[in-house]
């Protein structure tokens, strides 16, 4: 199994299971975003909890939402205070695939809440099936009471990473539901702005099986409602059954309920083993997170609301790919893990159907999964951008639309924004690049839902400011080179970008088969097809960068090396892919000119530790360890000579590489180490990766805001916008 290896390949077979048209975002016409956005009302607001004295307070005020505009003006985002909702399709696909960032949410006092679509009820056999805690008398099969032991786990899990107490208490209520039904709404007393919400349908009981009655089966149309399995001890009492319109309205209902800033959930285009196999990820994994996507969509036109950002995680192929964390990052992530799996068998929690999965106990860190965390989109570090006029732009992604800041110049310029443009559908992450008139363009890929499940797509996209320091033009489709969704799953990568000294750009993008693939700019300001450019096990992002001499450089990860495209003069052919001749890596990588080469930062697997290396052709030069503050994810590198760095640390906050006392920092274009880093770690949990210039960093929070640090400073962080 070429993509995968071997751990993946046991993980796939293993791994047990846990007719109204939707209401979608703008779809693409002729190529180009729509700028307003149609359709009903919102869902109404579900009822209050049965408890109500114990629900999270509510701002006395809202802010004002973002509406939608026309004639391409772009509006004013609104903020609240952090709030993070987690959707996902089982009980541990968050803990598996999403910590340590749950961890940090709870530990930095964050209100949040974890969405569970299905019950994840399996077979019914809460027992280890195999190893030292495999049972030799299973109990009888029952789905309501593992459903239930199941929740049990997870109520112990967070409590214990919220209050270091797995027996602290919650309190269970019964909601109605926008579809219809009725879902079991927890809060930890404690902690009452921790909540856990268990929609209970049912789950497919099969990786990649043909389970018509399931998410998958519901999303294709191939029945037409999915009913619920209830857990044996929930306070809903009675059975529903949702259609898939039901479905997106339950949800969109459940965000307008909780009111997130930010949105975590499942990789909606996980891909196929090998690009054209089964499935590389649980189907309830994959088509939960569409339903999550259709969900955002409809939420996003709901007024008076802080906006929000979203960001994916990858499922079961981690394991087939280095790992990310720290031994002590991965060693707490395994410990929530026990305490989920109930590896003691001492029933703390007094209930008959016991507390917690022990079908997990025979390998409570998944295959691999507990040793990494992996985002699947929006790690760009190039996300802020000079002006001509010396002030700056900031881009993200809010209520999947383009955010837009902008510095004034001048020191001490006041930030204005965000401004969110025309036209929903963008994926996190944006790449902009600066033309050589200064005029900035942003490129994306954009997810339509379209009315049928055929019509799902994702396709690239770019916008140009009209004039430098200006507004920006309408979206324009670059297409993909992907065939359909059904072949790849729309698995395509995030956007990179270079230009070349006639100010004509290239843009590469790796595709469902893991090869790389590029499409270029004309002299005539056209665009030529999508080119395959080759390579083999890419994963990840690429990056590109153009060094001064006018030449491109093109890199791309995979499980064992980096590989690597460069022109041997400005204007000459691309080639490669070549092998760089480095270590694996996390996959994470950013690029930027060094003199008459560009310089490779990236991190190192299971440790988080940052290193560099510098090209100057295909070949990388000897490795430069930099240290850090673990953690995982791309390094941000800016100011002068690339001495300013920032990365992701293992608390989830920015650390920042400063420069010794007294200069000499950073390392020089020959690869050797100038100066010994002070790793700085401070400032707010964020989305994506930090990105500067050599004027200051940014992160967007979060909150939804962009925090910005002044270099040479204390390395404090600042809410500007």
């Amino acid at each position: 199994m070429r993509t995968s290896g071997p751990r993946l390949r046991s993980a796939l077979l293993s791994r047990r299971g846990p007719t109204a048209a939707l209401l979608i975002a703008p779809v693409a016409v002729a190529g180009w975003f729509a700028g307003t956005a149609g359709g009903a009302a919102p869902a109404p607001r579900p009822a209050g909890d049965t408890a109500a004295a114990h629900s999270a307070p509510r701002p006395a005020a809202r802010p004002a939402a973002p509406r939608e505009t026309r004639g391409g003006t772009p509006v004013r985002a609104a903020h609240g205070p952090a709030s993070v909702v987690q959707i996902v399709a089982h009980p541990d696909d968050d803990l598996f695939f999403m910590n340590p960032d749950t961890r940090q949410s709870l530990v930095s006092g964050s209100r949040l809440t974890s969405v569970y679509l299905t019950a994840g009820e399996s077979d019914g056999v809460n027992a280890a099936r195999t190893g030292p805690f495999s049972t030799a008398a299973a109990p009888a099969a029952d789905k309501a009471a593992y459903a239930e032991a199941r929740q049990n786990g997870i109520r112990a899990a967070y409590a214990e990473m919220a209050t270091g107490d797995r027996t602290s208490p919650w309190r269970r209520t019964a909601i109605p539901t926008a579809g219809g039904g009725t879902a079991e709404l927890d809060r930890l007393a404690a902690r009452p702005g921790i909540a856990l919400v268990w929609v209970q349908l049912r789950e497919a009981g099969s990786v990649t099986g043909d389970r018509p009655v399931s998410l998958h089966g519901l999303w294709d149309g191939r029945v037409a409602a999915l009913p619920s399995q209830l857990a044996a001890g929930s306070p809903v009492r009675h059975g529903f059954a949702y259609r898939k319109e039901d479905v997106v309205a339950t949800v969109a209902g459940l965000l307008e309920r909780f009111r997130p800033t930010h949105v975590r959930m499942q990789d909606p285009t996980p891909g196929r083993v090998g690009g054209d196999g089964p499935y590389t990820d649980h189907q309830d994994h994959l088509f939960g997170a569409r339903f999550a996507q259709a969900a955002l969509a409809r939420y996003a036109r709901t007024p008076d609301r802080p906006v929000f950002s979203v960001q994916n995680y990858l499922g079961y192929f981690t394991s087939g790919l280095p790992r990310t964390l720290d031994p002590a990052s991965a060693a707490a992530k395994l410990r929530t893990m026990h305490t989920y799996a109930w590896m003691d068998e001492e029933n703390y929690c007094a209930s008959a159907s016991g507390c917690g999965d022990r079908k997990v106990a025979a390998r409570p860190g998944g295959h691999g999964w507990t040793d990494s965390v992996r985002y699947t989109r929006g790690e760009s570090t190039s996300w802020v951008q000079p002006g001509r006029d010396g002030g700056l732009w900031a881009f993200s992604v809010l209520d999947t639309r383009l955010a837009v800041w902008h510095r004034a110049p001048g020191a001490g310029g006041a930030w204005s924004g965000p401004g969110l443009l025309p036209g929903t559908g963008l994926d996190s992450g944006v790449t902009p690049v600066r033309l050589e008139d200064g005029r900035i363009a942003v490129f994306a890929t954009r997810t339509t839902l379209g009315e049928g499940p055929g019509d799902y797509r994702r396709d690239v996209v770019t916008a140009v400011q009209r004039t430098p320091d200006g507004a920006f033009g309408p979206w324009r489709s670059l297409g993909t080179p992907e065939r359909d969704d059904a072949s790849g799953l729309s698995d395509i990568s995030a956007p990179a970008a270079a230009v070349d000294r006639a100010g004509r750009i290239t843009v590469y993008l790796r595709t469902s088969r893991y090869t790389l693939s590029s499409r270029a700019q004309r002299t005539d300001g056209g665009w030529d097809g999508w080119r395959d450019r080759g390579g083999r096990d890419v994963h990840g992002d690429p990056v590109a960068a153009t060094d001064a001499t006018g030449r491109q450089h093109v890199f791309a990860a995979g499980p064992g090396t980096v590989r690597s495209w460069t022109q041997a003069a400005p204007g000459a052919p691309l080639t490669g892919p070549a092998a760089t001749g480095l270590p694996p890596t996390t996959l994470a990588l950013s690029a930027a000119p060094d003199g008459d080469g560009v310089r490779l930062w990236f991190r190192k697997p299971a440790s988080g530790a940052v290193r560099t290396a510098r090209f100057d052709g295909p070949v990388a030069s000897a490795v430069t360890e930099l240290g850090g503050p673990a953690g995982f994810g791309p390094v941000s590198a800016s100011g002068p000579g690339n001495t300013l760095l920032a990365a992701r640390s293992g608390t989830g906050a920015p650390g920042l590489s400063l420069p010794p006392a007294g200069g000499g920092g950073g390392v020089g274009t020959a690869g050797r180490a100038t100066g010994t880093a002070r790793w700085h770690t401070a400032g707010p949990l964020f989305v994506g990766a930090p990105s500067g210039t050599g004027t200051g960093l940014g992160a967007v929070g979060q909150d939804g805001r962009l925090h910005w640090s002044e270099p040479g400073g204390s390395g404090a962080w600042t809410p500007v916008g």
